[in-house]
């Protein structure tokens, strides 16, 4: 980038819609009240979570199989806070829809507020030319159920720019998770 990082964010997410809905500064706070800040930042952009939630649980003693994923494994949850169980896991919708460019690739990550909870969001790529909602994955990883709140900043998207478009993008692939708007199981 020949720019400065928030500058091209900005600028890439007015030009190609590359972020919707945006937030060019970062919100730390609703009409007084504190949040997990979301919004751009110096070198990515921190992205909020949906009310959408599904937690893992072994009610009806599911096996987890990414070849034949058993959706009764999961439980949803839709509200402003989703509790994860010790040593637990769900899934979650971010409130952003991304459009990548075929010159762009991302790495989504966690935040640090809540990586110093023992809340983990598994480290993803948006690959050049995918479009969509993210799914992301939380761990909580402590012997504590832990809260996570709707509406909020979760993770943190890193962009990095290639002077060429990739010879094949996630749409040329025709990609499994291309324009998904809920969450997602995981498919074969």
């Amino acid at each position: 980038m020949s720019i400065c990082p928030d500058t091209w964010i900005a600028k890439m997410a007015k030009e190609h819609r590359m972020i919707e809905p945006f937030v060019e500064n970062q919100v730390r706070s609703i009409d007084g009240r504190p949040v997990i800040s979301f919004g751009t930042s110096s070198f990515g952009y921190d992205i909020r979570v949906s009310n959408q939630f599904r937690i893992f649980t072994n009610v009806y003693g599911s096996v987890i199989d990414p070849k034949d994923f058993d959706p009764k494994g999961l439980i949803e949850v839709n509200g402003n806070i989703c509790i994860i169980p010790p040593n637990s896991f769900a899934l979650a919708l971010s409130i952003e829809w991304f459009r990548i460019p075929e010159n762009v690739m991302t790495i989504c990550i966690g935040r640090s507020t809540y990586a110093r909870c023992g809340i983990i969001v598994n480290v993803t790529p948006f690959e050049p030319g995918w479009e969509g909602r993210a799914v992301l994955e939380i761990s909580n990883t402590t012997p504590l159920p832990a809260k996570v709140y709707a509406g909020e900043g979760l993770a943190q998207v890193l962009f990095f720019e290639s002077d060429t478009p990739c010879k094949i993008s996630y749409a040329d692939r025709k990609g499994k998770y291309q324009n998904q708007n809920n969450i997602t199981l995981p498919k074969a």
